[in-house]
């Protein structure tokens, strides 16, 4: 008979190769080093399969450690909620959110303390990052991502589908050649003659529009001066440089309503360019019948939902 690998094991096994090293884990589990060590060696015997490799001193997963961790970990966590419900304590749910970084670095930390005071106690790991993402390796319970193509093997809905519009600070607004609000082709093409902030999204961000087929949009040829300015590399630190004054940024509407309805942008002509792809959010197997997840996801779409939506943006064309 086979002897199966004790739970202390496997429970040393899930922390080191959760936390990155032996070291961490230990630490975790209140054991020495090489005790971590021991009762790893001792679960890899008793299975016949090598979970981690030492590589240089770096103990690295091998693919028979890495199909094992996203199910220890949430065995793991469910244990860690019996025993805390039956013994009183407070339940704490551990939630890892993986969305775009300008997404984290601005829009969705800033709204997160709304989701904890609506649900309760939870444990949020946030991780600004780009397409595509490894769920298993990293854990992640829930992926906000631009375009349905990153995860067809995974469940995914599209949520919103949002717009850029030009947005700039109030004193831009009033300066001579622009009209605040509603305008024309006239009015479009005054901007070309201002200083305007571009967003440099990358290879990976290719089908973002740029100022160039905004233009092209309104129907304007751009001119070089069209094509000089400010530049970012993420959709926040545009827009914060355009909040700052230093020009107008083609924003998505998911990042500047707020600045729109309190005043710190406006918007000096109407038109707008719909996004050629949706924002989706996609849930791995492991975490879809998590009920933090299922809490998360409504939360995360209503406030996506309700910026994409705001008046100020008006009607998408």
């Amino acid at each position: 008979m086979v002897a199966l690998p004790s739970l202390r094991g496997l429970q040393a096994f899930e922390a080191a190769a959760r936390c990155g090293s032996f070291a961490a884990a230990a630490e975790e589990l209140s054991v020495s080093a090489a005790a971590v060590s021991q009762l790893i060696r001792t679960v890899e015997e008793q299975m016949g399969r090598k979970l981690f490799l030492r590589v240089n001193r770096r103990a690295v997963l091998t693919d028979a450690g890495r199909e094992m961790l996203p199910r220890l970990t949430t065995a793991f966590e469910e244990i860690g909620s019996v025993s805390r419900e039956l013994g009183g304590a407070e339940l704490r749910s551990r939630l890892v959110v993986s969305v775009p970084p300008s997404m984290a670095m601005g829009w969705l930390s800033t709204r997160l303390a709304k989701f904890v005071a609506g649900h309760g106690a939870v444990d949020i790991a946030l991780r600004g990052e780009d397409d595509p993402v490894s769920f298993d390796h990293d854990l992640i319970d829930i992926r906000l991502s631009y375009g349905r193509s990153h995860y067809r093997d995974e469940v995914t809905e599209e949520i919103v589908r949002d717009a850029v519009y030009p947005v700039c600070a109030p004193g831009i607004a009033s300066e001579p050649g622009t009209a605040r609000g509603i305008g024309g082709p006239e009015t479009a093409g005054t901007l070309a003659g201002l200083p305007l902030i571009h967003t440099d999204w990358g290879p990976t961000g290719a089908s973002f529009p740029s100022w160039r087929s905004w233009f092209e949009a309104a129907g304007i040829a751009p001119s070089r001066a069209g094509q000089r300015g400010l530049s970012a590399n993420s959709s926040r630190a545009a827009l914060d440089l355009a909040i700052s004054g230093l020009g107008i940024a083609l924003a998505q509407g998911i990042y500047c309503a707020e600045a729109l309805e309190d005043g710190r942008l406006v918007r000096p002509v109407g038109r707008a360019l719909v996004l050629s792809q949706p924002y989706c959010l996609t849930i791995p197997q492991r975490s879809i019948r998590r009920e933090v997840v299922a809490a998360f996801r409504t939360w995360l779409t209503e406030e996506c939902q309700r910026s994409v939506g705001s008046p100020t943006l008006g009607t998408k064309p």
